[in-house]
């Protein structure tokens, strides 16, 4: 089993660039780096809060469970 990170594809979607997630979020931009080139294996409720607030999303709209 694994968890589908989406991030990259959401933010094409809306054609938002890291820069202005950034902006938008007050991540660091290191963080939303790693998290958009799937670099990452954690990521905190509150990361996941502003992300989702910022991109006018839910949480199952980032990240998607995908069974074996």
């Amino acid at each position: 089993m694994d968890i589908k990170n989406n991030l990259s594809k959401i933010m094409g979607e809306k054609r938002i660039n890291m820069r202005e997630l950034h902006r938008n979020t007050g991540l660091s931009t290191n963080t939303i780096f790693r998290l958009y080139h799937n670099k990452t294996s954690n990521i905190n409720f509150i990361t996941l809060a502003k992300l989702c607030k910022a991109l006018d999303c839910s949480v199952s709209d980032i990240l998607e469970y995908v069974p074996d």
